[in-house]
Order: C-alpha cells, then structure tokens, then sequence
C-alpha cells in the first residue's frame, strides 16, 4: 500500500495538527458522496452478492471513481466499500438480481436533507450492519469458528458511544482513545471466552494463536475492531474528521506474535492515528439537536442549457451530476448531453422525476433562466406522464361468458371488489382477493387457485 499523497488543502495549519501525513476532512464529501453512491445504485452499474450482500470488486472500483474526494488510499478499498453496505442496512438500497437498486425510500432520501440521512444509516449500522466489521481485518483468523465472537451489535454500540464522549471539535489521537475507552467501561469485547480466544490466531492455529499471554493483547482485537468501524464506516459517513499515513510499520504492538513477520500491517486500519468528531457526527450522535451543513465555497454554476437542447459543461461536474446527466440525457461529446423528449421519459419510465430534471439544471446553470424549448420540452413530458397512472398489480379473471361476469359485477357484495374490464372479464386487486373469493362463494361460484385441475 503506497503513501497517501494527497493532503486536504482545506486542513488549517494549527498547533493541534496531528502529527500524520494525511488528514482529511470527511463532512461536505460525506454529504455529497450520499447522493452520487444513491445515484450509481439508481443506474444499475453495482453488483453486489445476493448472500452476503458485499460489493462485487469491479463496483468496488466504480464507487471510488465516484467518491468526491477518492478513498482514503488510493490501492486500499475502505470508503468505496463501506457505501453499498451502508445503503443497503440503511434500507435505500436492495439486492435484485445482483444488481443493487434503490428502494423506494432510497428515492425520497434523494429529496431529503443529507444530513438526516447520514444520520440514519448510522443508527442503521450500529443495530443492524451487513456484516461483522472485524471480519475486514483479514490476518487475524478463526472468525468463522462457532461461538468465538461476541455480538457485533454490542461491540458497534460500544465504539459508537465511544466516539459519543469525544468534544466535537477536538483531536483525540487513537491510543489515547483506546485508553479512554478502557477507562470508561466501553470496551468491545471481541472473543466470547478465554477459550474461544484460544481459536483466534495469526497464520498458524497452533502457533499464532491469541490464546498465548501477550498475544491476544487489547489493542490487537478490540483496538482494530475499534480502528475498523471508524475508519471504515463512521470517517465514510463524516461523523469523524481523520489523520492517517500508510498502514505499513504504522502500528508495532502485534510484532511480538508468532508469524507476524509476515505481515506489513495487521489490518488496513492500522494507520490511523487520531480522529476528530465533526459537527455532522455531534448531530448524528444527538450530541446536539440541529445541524447546518459547512458553507459552499463557491456557488456551482457548471451548467449551460442550449435553446438546441444540448446542456454543456462549462465548468467542472462532480461525478453526482455526471450520473444525473447520463440518466436524463445522451451524451454526445465530453461535455455536451443532448436532452429529448424520449431521453427525459425514458427517465421518468426508471423512477426518475420531470421536476427533478428542472431542479437540478436550474441549480447549475450559468445563466438566468432555462431557455423556452427546453421549459415546452419539460412541460409536455409533465403532461404526458400525467396521461397514466400505474394502479398496481390485479388478478385477472375470465368469465364463461358475459351473463356470468354481469351477475358477478352487480352481486351487492362482490361490486365493490372487482372492475370490469370488457364484458367477459373481472380485474381484482390482491388486498380484494381474500373477500371476493368468500363473497364469490356465497353467491355460488368458486374460483380456482391457478395450476388446480377441475
């Protein structure tokens, strides 16, 4: 794993500066990458497994290509992993098919202010994650073995209160936090017993293991728990502000182990050396009632609408807004969508909205108004769309003959609970089907379950 290099230009140069060769401020992205992990799940292009539910490695990629300010380390997956699993414990996103598509509450969460999300799917995480973080820390072995691991709801909840007793603001380095944790009761105590640490090892299970004095140490395994839900999921969510270098040689307490010559780091955590719990995470933990999102630097007027219906990128576009772009429109050169009226249905067709499309061009255009062909063009789809109205799913049944479906249709208690649709057959809504049959019944007919023979 190479150095991070990239250091955030925004991170003051005070006498509190950790001392790390990166720091990175973790809320405005966090709150912008919210919205580009949702809109790569509304495209389609993630895959995840339907039984474990963790991102396929190809997606793993696409999300990082999409974070606002790339991942942590640009050859270690730690934020592009975490976004698909946060989203689908969140419940806004699913897997269908092995793609991961928004639910319907992944769409209003598109409308909904960012920070109530990201605090969400942190009460999501810490009652119901995906999966056990410490199984990210893939040196240490013997996880899958029966009854070794404690409850990782229990451990999450620790960690989360943890962070919870920092002053919003302040720098806390790593070691000192563990030690506060030990202190104040909040350890994540991570083997069930004395003996099923003795099933936990390091390479070898006879050698290795951390049932030996000294090698089972605190800061070996609920220190790299500890290391593992911060870095991995509370610094991606931007609850936490982080300092960090390279893992390598970062971290030398499991040196003493037996086999540990053979690992660089015990786990791709092992580099961060200190945290600071940003307004956005004081909020997430009710630290304090309200929140306000830090201040844009510059307005982002990036867009130009065309009277031709192109709309070009006259400035820099986030990834967010390329996915928007690629979702209403067809791009016909690097920075120019060609905008129609079958581009724009073909959305709306998808879940997407007319009004969404408006808002977000209005947002971003560098000029003072949308041009008119392009308002007609939004005003015919609105006029369009409201042409249908999807009624959900009936069950559709077919009478011998039009006598029969006119006796039915004007039983007293069957009319409410079915619709003519012609004059031979009946439409029944699921939520209506378990009374038709009954009143179908009394009237002296009854209905098949479909597959029966008669």
């Amino acid at each position: 794993m190479s150095t991070p290099t990239t250091v955030d230009a925004a991170v003051p140069q005070v006498a509190d500066r950790p001392d790390a060769n990166e720091v990175r401020l973790t809320e405005r992205p966090a709150l912008a990458d919210l919205h580009a992990v949702l809109r790569l799940c509304d495209s389609g292009r993630l895959r995840c497994s339907d039984k474990t539910k963790r991102p396929a490695a190809a997606s793993v990629v696409t999300v990082a290509e999409t974070l606002s300010g790339g991942d942590f380390y640009p050859d270690e997956a730690i934020a592009a992993y975490a976004w698909p699993l946060l989203v689908q414990a969140g419940g806004l996103a699913e897997v269908v098919g092995g793609k991961l598509q928004l639910t319907a509450r992944g769409r209003t969460a598109l409308r909904k202010p960012a920070a109530d999300i990201v605090k969400g799917l942190w009460r999501s995480w810490v009652s119901k994650a995906i999966l056990d973080e410490l199984s990210r820390v893939d040196n240490i072995k013997g996880q899958r073995t029966t009854n070794v691991l404690t409850s990782a709801k229990t451990r999450r909840q620790q960690v989360s209160a943890a962070l919870a007793s920092c002053h919003p603001g302040d720098w806390i380095a790593v070691d000192d936090l563990f030690a506060a944790m030990r202190r104040a009761g909040l350890s994540p105590t991570v083997a069930r017993s004395e003996r099923a640490l003795w099933r936990l090892y390091l390479i070898d299970p006879q050698y290795g293991s951390l049932g030996y004095a000294g090698f089972g140490e605190w800061e070996i395994l609920e220190g790299r728990y500890t290391l593992a839900v911060i870095f991995e999921y509370a610094a991606t969510l931007g609850l936490v502000d982080v300092a960090y270098d390279d893992p390598a040689g970062a971290r030398v307490d499991y040196h003493g182990n037996w086999g540990a010559d053979d690992f660089d780091y015990l786990s791709r955590y092992d580099g961060l050396r200190a945290v600071r719990l940003t307004g956005l995470g004081a909020y997430t933990l009710d630290l304090t009632p309200s929140y306000a999102a830090p201040a844009e630097t510059a307005p982002t007027q990036s867009l130009k609408v065309l009277p031709s219906l192109d709309v070009v990128a006259v400035g820099e576009l986030s990834p967010a807004d390329r996915l928007v772009l690629d979702a209403y429109a067809k791009q016909t050169s690097d920075r120019v969508w060609a905008l129609t009226s079958e581009t724009v249905l073909a959305a709306v067709a998808a879940g997407r909205g007319v009004a969404e499309l408006r808002d977000f061009l209005t947002g971003r255009m560098a000029q003072p108004e949308l041009p008119g062909t392009l308002l007609v063009l939004l005003d015919d789809a609105t006029a369009r769309v409201g042409q249908l109205r999807d009624l959900g799913q009936v069950r559709l049944i077919e009478c011998a003959d039009p006598a029969v479906a006119a006796l039915i249709r004007n039983d007293r208690r069957l009319q409410p609970l079915c619709t003519a649709v012609g004059d031979r057959h009946l439409a029944v809504t699921p939520d209506q089907e378990p009374g038709f049959r009954r009143a179908l019944q009394k009237l002296g007919y009854a209905l098949p379950i479909p597959g029966t023979r008669n």
